[in-house]
């Protein structure tokens, strides 16, 4: 056994986990929190990604020991109470989504990948940024649209609607 600590969306938490435990597990398991999902335990899916250190991580790549004392941040805390993130907001009025399970995974890299541009993103960064997700629903017309969307808003640019 491990004792782990990571900083989880603000708060600490603190388990003594097997050697093997993935981060998915401890983020689901450990901590309860249930919005980072597991979707094909084989890192191809994206459902799994969280920020770690400010980086989009699959989770299930990365052993919970590997992320000890690091500053992890889920799905769950992204909003700042009933505030919605602007990457988030965007899924829900730009309809960005299906049936929600690879939500998580492509808000979080999303999210990565807006930090980690300058200005507002275009239709061809944002597509092969979201390569490492995949969505069985949609042709992510929407989920791009969304994404370019909370771009422009979070670079302070106006975005026409299409």
């Amino acid at each position: 056994m491990t004792k782990v600590s990571i900083d989880l969306n603000g708060r600490t938490v603190t388990a003594d986990v097997e050697d093997r435990t993935l981060l998915v597990a401890f983020i689901r398991e450990v901590a309860g929190l249930t919005g980072t999902h597991v979707g094909c335990d084989t890192s191809q899916c994206g459902a799994c990604v969280v920020l770690v250190d400010g980086l989009a991580v699959k989770s299930c790549t990365l052993l919970a020991a590997q992320a000890d004392g690091a500053s992890v941040i889920t799905i769950e805390g992204l909003a700042k109470g009933d505030e919605l993130h602007p990457v988030q907001a965007a899924f829900r009025a730009h309809h960005g989504l299906q049936c929600g399970f690879c939500t998580p995974g492509m808000i979080m890299t999303a999210v990565d990948m807006i930090a980690h541009h300058s200005g507002p993103l275009d239709e061809a960064t944002i597509r092969e940024g979201l390569e490492g997700n995949i969505c069985r629903c949609t042709g992510y017309h929407n989920i791009v649209k969304a994404i370019a969307a909370a771009s422009a808003e979070m670079a302070g640019v106006a975005h026409a609607a299409e």
